[in-house]
C-alpha cells in the first residue's frame, strides 16, 4: 500500500515509517525537515513541505492509497498545527478522491474525557497542555465532519518501550481501568492494523495499556 504519513518525523513518526516500511508499504514521509529523519530504505521517498501549505499538501496526497496524520508541535505548548494542518490535509484529500485517513489525536479528547484521572484533567490538559488539547479538540471536528473513510486514535501518554501488541483499545469513557500511558511503538503498530479493518471505520478508538 502507498502511504503518506504526516509527522514521520515524530517518535511515533519514526516508529511508523521504520514499522510500515518493514510489513512492505510504499511510504512517503512528509516532512518539513528531512534531515530528522535518518532512514534509507528504497521503499521510502520523503516529500519536503511545510503541512500549513495547502498547495504543497494537495501536491503530496496525489497517487496515495491510505494518509496517516500524527502531527505534533514539539516542545510547542501552542499555535494550531494540529488543527490547521489536518484541516489542509482533508481538502487536499477530498479534492484527490483518496479515502482513508488515520488520524492520531489524544486520548481524553471527545467522549474519551471520562478516562482521565483528575491529574489529566486538572493540571495537563487544565493547565500545561490546554491549548494542545484544545487544537487536539478542534482537529477531530475537521475529521468527524469529512467525507472520508476515517478512523480517529487517542492514544495515552507517550512513554519509551517496545512494541508488544499488549494494549488495550476502544475501550469506553466510562471505563477508567487503563493505564493512561502507551509506547509510541504500539500506537505505531495500532495505527498500522487499522489500514486493513474497518472495526474503526468512523469512530475514535481510544488506546492504552
Amino acid at each position: 500500500m502507498k502511504l503518506l504519513i504526516f509527522g514521520a518525523t515524530g517518535g511515533v513518526g519514526r516508529q511508523l515509517v521504520d514499522q510500515a516500511l518493514a510489513q512492505g508499504h510504499r511510504v512517503t514521509a512528509f516532512a518539513r525537515t528531512p534531515d530528522k529523519l535518518a532512514v534509507q530504505h528504497p521503499n521510502l521517498a520523503v516529500f519536503q513541505g511545510d503541512v500549513m501549505d495547502l498547495p504543497t499538501v494537495q501536491q503530496a496526497v496525489q497517487g496515495q492509497d491510505a494518509v496517516i496524520c500524527i502531527l505534533g508541535s514539539g516542545q510547542k505548548l501552542t499555535g494550531t498545527v494540529r488543527s490547521q494542518g489536518t484541516r489542509h490535509i482533508v481538502q487536499a484529500m477530498e479534492q484527490s478522491g483518496i479515502r482513508r485517513f488515520i488520524c492520531q489525536t489524544t486520548l481524553g479528547a471527545g467522549e474519551s474525557w471520562g478516562s482521565l484521572n483528575v491529574y489529566w484533567k486538572t493540571v495537563m490538559f487544565g493547565l500545561i497542555l490546554r491549548n494542545v488539547f484544545a487544537d487536539h479538540e478542534r482537529q477531530e471536528q475537521t475529521v468527524q465532519n469529512s467525507h472520508l473513510d476515517w478512523t480517529i486514535v487517542r492514544p495515552g501518554a507517550f512513554v519509551a518501550g517496545p512494541r508488544t501488541g499488549q494494549y488495550r483499545h476502544g475501550f469506553p469513557g466510562t471505563d477508567k481501568s487503563s493505564q493512561l500511558k502507551i509506547s509510541r511503538a504500539d500506537v505505531a503498530d495500532f495505527i498500522l492494523q487499522q489500514l486493513g479493518s474497518e472495526a474503526y471505520l468512523h469512530q475514535a478508538a481510544s488506546l492504552s495499556y
